[in-house]
């Protein structure tokens, strides 16, 4: 096969983009193909103000804030045995991930 898989994790929850990677990464490298990261991408953080009270102290205000973060994963020199690893892998919910080959 020796093509590129282009694997692309995102999560609101760091610690679980971070161990999907660490699980991946140790299952292609027991079938024996090459990996390139994890790389860390850009962190989205999207920040909402929000008033307090919808009449009086329209200066009091409250902000919320929600972060996105992502990992990027290459994998090399793949064979039959690497690709049926990770489609049998399991990773936790909260974790969306992108393939390209």
């Amino acid at each position: 096969m020796s093509q590129r898989i282009r694997i692309k994790l995102k999560s609101y929850d760091y610690n679980l983009v971070d161990k999907s990677a660490e699980k991946i990464v140790k299952t292609v490298k027991s079938t024996g193909a090459v990996v390139n990261g994890p790389i860390p991408l850009p962190t989205n953080k999207r920040i909402f103000t929000v008033l307090k009270s919808p009449f009086v102290n329209k200066k009091s205000r409250e902000q919320f804030q929600v972060c996105s973060y992502k990992r990027l994963l290459d994998i090399y020199s793949t064979s039959s045995k690497t690709v049926d690893a990770l489609m049998k892998l399991e990773l936790p919910s909260g974790v969306e991930v992108e393939i390209k080959v």
